[in-house]
This record gives structure tokens, C-alpha cells and sequence, in this order.
């Protein structure tokens, strides 16, 4: 990795990604961060990027065909890594529409400016001089595969089932990924992370919003009966597994990211509750969302066994880490939170 374009860089995920490449790619010349800034992006999560001469932050939209292609012209990147997406649930209940321009419609953008500046033809497709040296990284979800029953676990081979329309938007871009890497041999990636929890995450999200309001005394909101159960990551592990991806992972292949943390959201709550010292008498029961998945858990067996990454963080670590953080962090939450929050994603 040389020039790296990372798009929706001032995000949770992404902002993290990039100081993590920023720490640990010695031989990187240049990151460029390609960011709306919409709601949940946040220029303050990078404080510490804009510090180093290797760091461009370039504001625009993943959809601007102009300034993608632009922008591949101007610095001829080797390495896209797209994290650029609507990610929230219940917005996409409320409003489709963004989340398939944004995430179905952005990602074909991007794909057109990298098949362009790379080469990369039908009539080629299976030489790899010219393939050698670039890759593109979708950055997928595990909603993506529906739900799953009280057992089993996601596979890399498991059906795409997805029950919202964000899920939904995400299963057609890693489709259009797929046909790019089968019809123009485009060397792509795409990785399905389980769910993430760190610093910097906007307090819609479930850990920082229950954190959030139980430090305030607010009502904390859980969906049905909170006992959806989630596979947690610490982000930081995240990143280290794309940084892996992109190191070794074999072009065209799918790597499931999970951090073998299997917990009920009510579970989640009560032990926020309990670290805050606050009553669970501040838990509110609401109404459940429309096709609500029940349960994920990833199966990680591919991308340790290939690439030898492991979760590093015990679920015990990061969560009391992540507690510290946002309490330590106050100022950055309530101007996040000022930009405005729903009621509560998993």
C-alpha cells in the first residue's frame, strides 16, 4: 500500500482506519480521506491525522463521478478502501432512497473510476500484470445475511437474506463488486464485519447512546425485549483485519470479520447500567422496529486461518475501555449528539 483513497474517512469505522494505517503503514506515501461529512462524520475524530504530511482530507461525495475520477487522475491511488455508506437501520426504514444512491450508486462510482485507472478489461481479465500492486476493499456488514436461528453462524458462503433496506443496499454493492471482479477482473475485496463498538462512534448507536443517557439519567430505549443477540468487535480489531485483507487477502475473496462476542442487547445495557452505577429502572421497553433481525454471529474461521488475525481485545477490555472513552469524552458526545440522534440501532 502506497496511496491509499479512503472514502467516508471522518466516520467511526473509517476515522479509526485511518489513524491505524497512519500508525502501523511504514511505506505509506499518501492517504487521501473522501468525506460528505453528513451527520456522522466528524473532522474532530481526526485531529491527530491532520498532523501528519502523509493525511489529505478532500470534502465530497462518493456519488461525484467527476471528482472520484479526479481524483484517481490527480494522485493514482493503488489501494481504495470504501467505507462510505448510510449505515443506520431505522433511517433507512423512514427514508430508502438515500441509502440506495448513496451506498449502491457510490460504490458503482468508485468501482468505474478504479477499473478505469487500473486497466481493467473484460478481454484481460485473468492476466495479472496489470492487476498486481491495487486492490479495492468493500467494507460490508453481516446484515447482509439476514438472521439467523438459535445456532449456527454466518458463513462467507452463507445466502444473502437481507431484511432492511440499509442490508439491502449493502447486499447489491457487494454484488456489483462481485460482477466487477467476475466480468473485469477488478482485484476487489469485500470483508463482512460483525458489530463494531470503540471510540468515536455517532451516539445513535446502541453502546454510546445507552452510555450517553444512563450518565444523564435518561430513559435508555431497547426494542422488544432486548434479547437480540449481536456478535461485538472492538474497532480496532476491525481495522487490523482490513490492514490484513489488504496485506494478503487473495483477490476476489469474501473474509468475515467477527469478534467471537456473542451478547443480547439487553445484556449490553445491564452492564453499562452496572458500570455507571445506575438503576436498571431507566431502561424503557419500546416497540419493536420492522424486520428486526434476532440474531447474528460471524464465523471468523477464514480470515484466521488464511491470514492469521485474531481479535486482540476481550469483550471485557473493550467495553470498559469504550465506557471510559465516551465518559472521558463528554464534549465530543454532545456535539456529536447535537447534530441529532434517533432513539437506538443495535
Amino acid at each position: 500500500m502506497k496511496k491509499i483513497l479512503v472514502t467516508g474517512g471522518a466516520g467511526f469505522i473509517g476515522s479509526n482506519f485511518i489513524q491505524y494505517i497512519l500508525d502501523h503503514q511504514k511505506d505509506l506515501v499518501l492517504l487521501v480521506n473522501l468525506d460528505a461529512l453528513t451527520y456522522a462524520g466528524n473532522l474532530e475524530n481526526l485531529k491527530a491525522a491532520e498532523q501528519d504530511a502523509r493525511y489529505r482530507f478532500v470534502k465530497g461525495d462518493v456519488r461525484d463521478k467527476e471528482l472520484v475520477e479526479q481524483l484517481f487522475q490527480k494522485y493514482d491511488f493503488d489501494t481504495v478502501v470504501h467505507f462510505a455508506a448510510e449505515s443506520h437501520v431505522d433511517r433507512s426504514i423512514t427514508d430508502p432512497e438515500v441509502f440506495l444512491t448513496t451506498n449502491i450508486l457510490g460504490t458503482h462510482t468508485l468501482l468505474e473510476a478504479a477499473k478505469s485507472a487500473w486497466k481493467c478489461e473484460p478481454d484481460n481479465k485473468h492476466s495479472k500484470d496489470y492487476r498486481e500492486g491495487v486492490r479495492y476493499l468493500q467494507v460490508s456488514t453481516d446484515e447482509v445475511y439476514g438472521a439467523l436461528g438459535k445456532t449456527g453462524m454466518f458463513t462467507e458462503a452463507t445466502p444473502l437474506a437481507p431484511n432492511s433496506p440499509y442490508s439491502a443496499s449493502k447486499a447489491s454493492a457487494d454484488m456489483l463488486v462481485r460482477a466487477y471482479y467476475q466480468t473485469f477482473g477488478l482485484p476487489v475485496n469485500i470483508t463482512r464485519c460483525s458489530n463494531n463498538y470503540g471510540p468515536y462512534q455517532f451516539p445513535e448507536k446502541l453502546i454510546p447512546l445507552m452510555i450517553h443517557n444512563a450518565q444523564h439519567d435518561k430513559p435508555l430505549p431497547v426494542y422488544g425485549d432486548g434479547m437480540q443477540i449481536r456478535d461485538w468487535l472492538h474497532v480496532k480489531d476491525h481495522c487490523a483485519a482490513i490492514a490484513a485483507v489488504l496485506e494478503a487477502g487473495r483477490p476476489g475473496e469474501i473474509y468475515n470479520i467477527g469478534g467471537n462476542n456473542e451478547k443480547a442487547n439487553l445484556e449490553i445495557v445491564r452492564l453499562i447500567l452496572k458500570e455507571l452505577d445506575k438503576s436498571e429502572e431507566l431502561i424503557q421497553y419500546v416497540q419493536d422496529r420492522p424486520g428486526h433481525d434476532r440474531r447474528y454471529a460471524i464465523d471468523n474461521t477464514k480470515i484466521t486461518a488464511e491470514l492469521g488475525w485474531r481479535p486482540a481485545y476481550t469483550f471485557e477490555q473493550g467495553i470498559h475501555e469504550t465506557i471510559q472513552w465516551y465518559l472521558q469524552n463528554t464534549g465530543w458526545v454532545e456535539r456529536a449528539a447535537s447534530v441529532g440522534t434517533e432513539k437506538i440501532v443495535e
